[in-house]
C-alpha cells in the first residue's frame, strides 16, 4: 500500500492467503507529490495528531545543538524520499539512515556521516538520494509499534484503511511475513470515520476502550487530511502505542494527487525536486509522464494504457523496461524528440521500442520525430517501431525512405518480442 513517487504500485498476496477485511490488489500508474518525513509529521501535528518533538537541521553544529535541546537520548534520521532508510548504506560506507544516540555529543558524528552523502536503499533506482537534512527527534516511550495507512482501493473505488499491530516493518515485508496481522476497511469518503467503522476496527484488533477512543481521534483527523489536502496515501509507520493506550506517530509518509497542484499551492510548495529522479522532473517540463524502471528496454509510447500494456508485453517475452513513458495523446514533434533525448541519456538502454497508436497523434508526425531524433541525437542502439492508426502508412513510408536501419513491426506482440531479443 506504500506508494512511491511516480511509481507503478502493486498490493498483492496469493489468493489463498486473503482473509475477510484483509489485503487488496491494486495496480495504477500515478503521478504524485511525495513529502519528507518531517513535512508529513508537521501536517499531523497541525491536525492534532501526537508526534515527538524534533528539529530538522542542515549542519553538524545544528544537529548537536538540537540533540542538547531534545536529548540526551535522540534519534537521528536522514531525510530522503522513499523507504528503507534504516537498512540503507551511505556512499561513504556508513550504515543506517536512522540512528539512535544516547549522548548529545554523538549527534555531531552521526550527522557528519549522513549530511551531504548519498543514501542507497533497496528502493533507489539509481545511485541513491543526497541527504541535505537530518531530523533530530526526541526518543519516545512505547510498548508496541503499529502500522496505520489510509489510501485508495482502486478495485472498489473507495478509500481504505489498513492497520496492523505489527508496525515498524515496511509494508511489503509485513505482507510477506505476517499477512494475517494486516486488516483493511473500506469507507465512504464523504461519510468519513463513522462509529460503526471504528467499532469494526476495534473488534478486529481487540483494542481496549481507551485505545479505541484514541484511534478514533487519529483516524478522524487523518480523514480530514485525506479529504482537505487531496491525498492519495497517508502512512504512519510506526504508530507507537504507549502503556496508557495513547498513540504517537514516529514516522509518516504522505503522497498527494498531482492533479491537485493548482488547488493545493501551499502544499506543493513543499516539493523537493532534488530528491526526485531528474529524468522524471525533466519529462514533466515537456508534458511527458516518465517513470524510471530497472530494465534495459527504453519505451516511447502514447497513452498510459498502451504504455502499461507495452511494459507487460515486454515482461511476457522475458524482458524488462528501463522506463514507463507516456507521450500523451497530444504529442508534438518537439515533445517526442525530448522523449528520445531523455531515454538515450540512460546508459542502461540497449534498445528503444516505439509503440504508437495514432488517433489525435498522427503517425507521420511520429515518423518525422524519429528521423529528427536519429539525426540530432546520434542514437546508437537499435530501434523497434510499431505505428498503427492515423497516417500510419504515410509514417512507415517516410521511415522506409529515410533508410535508418529500423526494425519495423506491425504486430504489437511481435514488436515487444523483437525488442527483447535485441536487448539480449
Amino acid at each position: 500500500m506504500c506508494l512511491g513517487h511516480s511509481s507503478i504500485t502493486e498490493w498483492a498476496v496469493d489468493d489463498e492467503e486473503i482473509m475477510p477485511h484483509q489485503i487488496l490488489v491494486s495496480k495504477e500508474q500515478i503521478r504524485q507529490l511525495s513529502l519528507h518525513e518531517y513535512q508529513s509529521q508537521k501536517i499531523l501535528r497541525d491536525y492534532g495528531i501526537p508526534v515527538p518533538h524534533g528539529r530538522t537541521v542542515k549542519t553538524v553544529v545544528e544537529a548537536r545543538a538540537a540533540a542538547q535541546e531534545l536529548g540526551p537520548a535522540c534519534m537521528i534520521k536522514a531525510q530522503v524520499l522513499g523507504g528503507g532508510r534504516a537498512a540503507g548504506k551511505f556512499d561513504n560506507g556508513f550504515k543506517g539512515g536512522v540512528q539512535a544516540i544516547t549522548f548529545s555529543s554523538q549527534a555531531e558524528y552521526v550527522a557528519s556521516k549522513m549530511l551531504n552523502q548519498r543514501l542507497l536503499t533497496k528502493h533507489n533506482v539509481s545511485d541513491g538520494h543526497l541527504v541535505e537534512k537530518v531530523c533530530v527527534v526526541e526518543t519516545a516511550t512505547y510498548d508496541s509499534q503499529w502500522y496505520l495507512g489510509m489510501s485508495i482501493d482502486r478495485e472498489n473505488y473507495r478509500p481504505v484503511i489498513a492497520i496492523s499491530k505489527q508496525g515498524g516493518l515496511e509494508l511489503d515485508t509485513l505482507l510477506k511475513e505476517r499477512p494475517e496481522s494486516l486488516f483493511t476497511f473500506n469507507f465512504g469518503l464523504s461519510e468519513g470515520i463513522t462509529g460503526g467503522l471504528v467499532q469494526d476496527i476495534a473488534q478486529s484488533l481487540g483494542t481496549s476502550d481507551q485505545e479505541t477512543e484514541n484511534l478514533n481521534h487519529i483516524l478522524t483527523r487523518m480523514h480530514r487530511i485525506f479529504l482537505e489536502r487531496e491525498a492519495t496515501h497517508l502512512e504512519i509507520n510506526p504508530l507507537a502505542r504507549s502503556p496508557d493506550g495513547s498513540f504517537t506517530s514516529l514516522n509518516a509518509n504522505f503522497t498527494f494527487d498531482n492533479a491537485a497542484q493548482r488547488r493545493q499551492e501551499e502544499l506543493f510548495a513543499l516539493r523537493d525536486k532534488t530528491q526526485e529522479v531528474q529524468e522524471e522532473v525533466e519529462a514533466e517540463k515537456h508534458g511527458l509522464v516518465y517513470v524510471k524502471m530497472s530494465g534495459n528496454i527504453g519505451n516511447v509510447v502514447n497513452g498510459a494504457g498502451l504504455a502499461m500494456a507495452t511494459n507487460d508485453a515486454i515482461g511476457f517475452h522475458g524482458g524488462a523496461s528501463a522506463n514507463f513513458l507516456d507521450a500523451g495523446g497530444k504529442a508534438t514533434k518537439d515533445t517526442m524528440i525530448q522523449a528520445f533525448r531523455i531515454i538515450t541519456r540512460d546508459e542502461r538502454v540497449r534498445v528503444i521500442l516505439v509503440n504508437i497508436y495514432g488517433g489525435i497523434t498522427q503517425c507521420n508526425m511520429i515518423a518525422e520525430s524519429i528521423i529528427g531524433a536519429t539525426s540530432e541525437l546520434d542514437i546508437k542502439v537499435p530501434m523497434v517501431v510499431r505505428l498503427q492508426g492515423t497516417n500510419s502508412e504515410k509514417g512507415l513510408k517516410m521511415l522506409e525512405e529515410a533508410n535508418l536501419g529500423l526494425v519495423v513491426e506491425s504486430d504489437f506482440g511481435q514488436a515487444a518480442k523483437r525488442a527483447v531479443e535485441l536487448a539480449g
